[in-house]
């Protein structure tokens, strides 16, 4: 293993080692030249040596600028360290909240482990590892912690590193990394090699002279190399992430032979959630007895980069306010704060208040009448990043599917404070934009694309060229989209109506204390004899909605 070793450090710093003797050899015929001179000739020699270095510098700056831009493509420079597994440090444990993709990871650790037994078999290690999923979810802690445990050097680079204007330098890095790879995994066995937002490379090529030849080019090389690891047993890994869809990576990347396998990972479900904030809670001053299920089942849809966000976010709120441990306070804080925006009041009038209160007042009774999946936590008219208020309505729980239903519970919940504004002053404000935004683009795939129109036109006709259709289909189809949207403000205008009180007495909670919180919006409902759409302890039922 040592003469390995020494082969590897000679392979991957030849040029250095060569260089270094020349100097050291000229160094010692000078000083044996010089000791033959007379000594006028050895002093003139000496007055002279500085301006020789001098021109010598320059020429050889000028040789190698020329060499590097005309005979390899470009300043390719690739500097990148490689770091051994064990310097890594991501343990196995370290990684929660993706159970089943570490379930599909660890066999490529195994197979890396056991490569002598596999060999046995006739079976070869996996060459390519591609990590999909959205951001944030640890896909990089995962392909650190694959190196710690294989025990492998690792050189990570993204791939916008390998994109430059000039054609050639990004084949160039790919060729340079792939092999100080091969030398490394000469040296230790193996060597694995993650390449970060690899979609920066692995988009679909375009095979226009228009342009995207360098990006085509390095792609090229990139899957030139993932060949080539086939030729001879380097025991070499090339593990990819990225957030992109799958379908806009180039085929060519994902077939066998290439990135042999591909692992899906997903945002963390209840449990994980649990297991993630007890980590990250662990690692700050906490007080005793949090209900870290209750943070986990109020944090639907968070990535683990979101969770630690949060309770870095809480420990600096516990910070400014000047208290020793993290308390449920504070990471309630967190949440709004990075859910909903720093608050930021503004000035406003009398009048323009009253209409946001009665803005917010009308989503929120829609929200809690008449959705079936969503509660209200919180309602404001603090104004928050570019809205002047708010109503917080995070998912009770996991859903993976909508049926028409909800779609429909959406857009009548966007179009409450439209509806609120109406009922209230006759006329509406700018304030309905993005509801209105939200309501159109829900109605529009309802119709285009899930086959939800009264009609009972069924396809996805965004599918289908504009051209392509005809106008009676298209006049249909909008004509579908507009029923949708109208039916749902007459459901919203008599809902408000009916509860004309309730509307009233939230508004008028609101322009007194600014925001209400969710015990507060809950003894306002009961007062008034109003129970939620859904009970809380039980799942949603569609059916009720008309």
């Amino acid at each position: 293993m040592l003469n390995r070793r020494l082969v590897m450090y000679f392979r991957m710093y030849s040029m250095y080692i060569i260089v270094t003797s020349l100097i050291l050899l000229l160094v010692v015929l000078s000083v044996i030249g010089m000791r033959s001179l007379e000594s006028f000739y050895r002093k003139m020699t000496l007055a002279t040596m500085p301006l020789q270095f001098l021109m010598a510098g320059i020429h050889a700056a000028i040789f190698v600028f020329m060499y590097l831009v005309f005979l390899r493509g470009g300043f390719a420079k690739l500097d990148k360290a490689p770091i051994k597994g064990k310097d890594v440090d991501v343990r196995w444990k370290d990684v929660i909240g993706l159970d089943a993709a570490k379930q599909e990871a660890w066999e490529v650790v195994q197979l890396v482990r056991d490569r002598a037994r596999l060999k046995a078999i006739g079976g070869k290690v996996i060459k390519g590892l591609l990590l999909l999923g959205p951001p944030g979810c640890g896909k990089t802690y995962l392909a650190k912690a694959i190196a710690t445990e294989a025990r492998l050097p690792f050189i990570s680079m993204s791939g916008s590193e390998f994109v430059e204007i000039f054609v050639g330098v990004g084949a160039a890095r790919v060729r340079k990394l792939f092999k100080k790879a091969r030398d490394l995994a000469y040296g230790y066995g193996g060597c694995i090699i993650f390449i970060d937002e690899v979609d920066a490379v692995g988009r679909a090529r375009s095979f226009s002279f228009m342009g995207g030849q360098e990006t085509n080019s390095t792609q090229n090389q990139l899957l030139a190399e993932l060949d080539g690891l086939k030729e001879k047993d380097y025991n070499i890994i090339v593990i990819a992430a990225t957030n992109a869809p799958e379908d806009s990576l180039d085929p060519a990347l994902k077939r066998p032979g290439r990135f042999d396998r591909m692992i899906y990972i997903t945002l963390p479900n209840l449990e994980e959630r649990e297991k993630l904030f007890m980590y990250y809670l662990a690692n700050v001053r906490a007080e005793e007895g949090l209900d870290v299920g209750r943070l986990a089942r109020r944090a639907v849809n968070k990535s683990p980069a979101d969770i630690a966000n949060l309770i870095k976010e809480s420990a600096l709120i516990a910070m400014r306010r000047k208290k020793a441990k993290i308390g449920l306070e504070e990471i309630s804080e967190a949440f709004e704060r990075v859910e909903l925006g720093i608050k930021h009041p503004r000035t406003m009038t009398p009048r323009e208040k009253e209409l946001v209160a009665y803005h917010e007042s009308g989503h929120l009774i829609v929200t809690y009448l008449l959705h079936p999946t969503e509660d209200v936590f919180k309602a404001s008219i603090i104004s928050r990043k570019a809205t002047l208020g708010v109503v917080y309505t995070p998912p009770k729980e996991e859903l993976h599917t909508r049926s028409k239903m909800m779609y429909l519970a959406d857009i009548m919940t966007s179009l409450g404070g439209y509806a609120a504004e109406k009922t209230k002053v006759g006329y509406t404000s700018n304030g309905v934009v993005s509801d209105f935004k939200r309501a159109t683009q829900i109605a529009h795939i309802m119709v285009w694309m899930l086959g939800m129109g009264e009609s009972g036109l069924v396809g996805d006709f965004t599918a289908i060229p504009p051209d392509r259709l005809s106008n009676v289909i298209r006049k249909t189809l909008n004509e579908d989209t507009n029923n949708i949207l109208q039916n749902c403000l007459r459901n919203v205008e008599e809902l408000l109506k009916k509860e004309r009180e309730l509307l009233d007495r939230f508004a008028k909670e609101l322009v007194e204390k600014e925001e209400l919180e969710y015990d507060e919006i809950e003894a306002i409902f009961k007062e008034h004899g109003k129970e939620p759409m859904v009970s809380k302890d039980k799942p949603a039922d569609d059916s009720t909605i008309s």
